[in-house]
């Protein structure tokens, strides 16, 4: 017979959690537009710190050279 205080261990709740200040489907809208992210190299990341300044560079340079063509698809693609 378990003890009163023992909890099953096939459940992942633990008591720490609580969701009452919880706001169902708050990211519900941004999920379904989805996502597009990108990985800088560590060089680039230096420079590039946050989404803004990557924006810009890149608005800048469509601007001047137009949109750059497809790249070729790979296996992650």
């Amino acid at each position: 017979m378990k003890k009163a205080n023992e909890t099953d261990p096939a459940d992942e709740m633990r008591d720490e959690y609580d969701f009452r200040g919880g706001e169902r489907g708050k990211y519900y809208k941004r999920y379904r537009e989805g996502t597009n992210i990108v990985l800088l190299d560590p060089d680039i990341a230096k420079v590039f710190r946050d989404s803004e300044t990557v924006n810009i560079a890149l608005r800048q340079f469509l601007s001047e050279h137009g949109e750059p063509p497809r790249a070729a698809k790979t296996d992650a693609g």
